[in-house]
């Protein structure tokens, strides 16, 4: 778990080069390895940090690896980046650059507590109530289901429909609703369409199929794209929800282009 604040520098998150002597008192480089060297990487508040700061994540989440003094480093896979982010409107955030979000697969909004809820946050926290977490699945299960996923047959209706999804949040697309080309400004990127494909695999094996289904495309579809597209002036004015946006483009797409 990483804490993101105002004055975390990118250092702080990947590592740094250290000078150091060896058995002989000769001067070297030694690189420190920073947190970022894990399998399950939680960002806390990751838009407290400066944009600068953020952006030291691009490398490791798109290709699994840390570049740093001329050397790159591999992370051991499975590598997973969860984040946590305020509310934009609070004081001392900072929006997130557009490539950073393009790199998170979800975008789940997570609503206030009910009494339920905070109820068992008390007894866990503050009454210590036992709570044992389960392990289901460890590192080596993910890599062999991972091999699995690519054989969950994706039909070309399937993949033209995902990539009508994403086209569909293109003000200038035909396949755009008149509130699309209304109030967004850009639609969803390319990752968008593969984030689509692979979450309607996951979907389709935990139900148990072997192919996927336009349900499973749908499924996910709101999560992958609704912090991927951006508003326009208008749409920010008149308080648009994207996720309503995304779900109307969802209901009206025909399955057959």
């Amino acid at each position: 778990r990483i804490q993101f604040t105002p004055d975390l520098m990118p250092a702080d998150v990947i590592g740094t080069n250290i000078m150091t002597t060896d058995d002989l008192g000769k001067y070297r480089f030694e690189f420190r390895q920073g947190p970022i060297f894990t399998q399950l990487l939680l960002a806390d508040e990751i838009n407290r940090a400066t944009p600068k700061t953020q952006s030291a994540l691009l490398e490791t989440m798109q290709e699994g690896t840390v570049t740093t003094g001329g050397t790159t480093y591999r992370l051991e896979q499975p590598f997973f980046v969860l984040a946590t982010q305020n509310p934009i409107e609070q004081e001392g955030t900072f929006p997130l650059p557009e490539a950073q979000l393009d790199r998170f697969m979800f975008k789940v909004v997570v609503p206030f507590l009910n009494r339920e809820e905070l109820n068992e946050v008390v007894n866990r926290t503050i009454l210590k109530q036992r709570h044992e977490a389960v392990p289901v699945l460890d590192g080596a299960r993910i890599l062999q289901l991972r091999v699995i996923l690519e054989h969950v047959v994706v039909s070309d209706p399937m993949r033209d429909y995902a990539c009508r999804l994403v086209l569909a949040t293109h003000p200038d697309s035909a396949y755009a609703t008149e509130r699309v080309k209304k109030f967004l400004r850009f639609g969803a990127s390319p990752r968008a369409a593969q984030a689509l494909i692979r979450a309607a695999r996951v979907r389709a094996l935990s139900q148990g199929r072997a192919h996927v289904s336009f349900q499973d495309v749908r499924y996910f579809a709101a999560e992958v794209l609704q912090h991927r597209a951006l508003l326009n002036y208008d749409g920010q004015a008149e308080n648009i929800s994207l996720r309503e946006l995304i779900d109307e483009v969802i209901a009206k797409l025909p399955t057959e282009g």
